[in-house]
């Protein structure tokens, strides 16, 4: 495979590793978040605490972790393996490692909306007799629908940046799981291939800008709907 094959290669699994991760990651993310928002229980700091603990672990820490966890020699990892489901040195484990990764930013963005949210609009649906799904998915989750796309998009975001825990925990195999932070620092790691590392820099730059500018589309779109203009 050539250098520049290599790079489109991992480009293609970052992108690949990204959309799967936000895909997954969303509708969790918005459960724990409104468990966060709405709810209060023996626990709550506890579960807050854990949901945020990647955003201030070494990266590094999180991979070794998920590596403990999920690694084929481990219990869950040999479970998994005997259904098919390998993590563990494989595009799927970078995923699992984008999620984790992730997921705290969005929780916290899909928080912040749902916060925002003046919970006696939602009690006067229920007095209306609106059942609690209606309710959700007619007052709640339009008045979200920024907060949302914003977690996706800082989810998506983190995905396609994320190095650390992908390189501990999937190594850095080219065409297997090799994402474009990892070809990028294995490009600076050989004298002479920095113009190498320059063009793949260029393309993180090009899909980052690209998924901001959808999501500000996206967004005047939503709130263009919400408030009818």
């Amino acid at each position: 495979m050539s250098a520049d094959a290599a790079a489109w290669e991992a480009l293609r699994l970052s992108l690949w590793v990204s959309v799967w991760a936000t895909l997954l990651a969303v509708p969790l993310a918005l459960w724990v978040a409104w468990i966060l928002a709405r709810r209060d229980f023996r626990g709550k700091a506890l579960l807050s605490a854990v949901v945020h603990l990647p955003l201030v672990l070494p990266p590094i820490v999180t991979g070794y972790l998920l590596l403990i966890a999920f690694g084929r020699t481990a219990p869950l990892g040999r479970a998994l393996e005997s259904i098919g489901i390998t993590l563990a040195f494989h595009w799927s484990g970078a995923v699992l490692a984008a999620v984790v990764m992730g997921f705290p930013l969005m929780v916290r963005a899909m928080r912040l909306a749902i916060e925002a949210v003046n919970p006696k609009l939602e009690e006067a649906a229920a007095t209306l007799g609106a059942p609690r799904w209606s309710v959700f998915g007619r007052v709640t989750l339009p008045l979200i629908a920024p907060g949302i796309l914003a977690g996706a998009v800082m989810g998506f975001a983190k995905a396609m940046g994320e190095f650390g825990a992908t390189i501990t925990f999937v190594a850095n195999i080219p065409g297997q799981t090799q994402t474009l932070p990892s070809a990028i620092w294995s490009a600076l790691q050989i004298p002479g291939a920095e113009e190498r590392a320059v063009g793949m820099v260029l393309m993180a730059c090009a899909v980052a800008m690209s998924a901001v500018l959808a999501s500000e589309a996206l967004a005047r779109r939503v709130a263009a709907r919400i408030t009818g203009a």
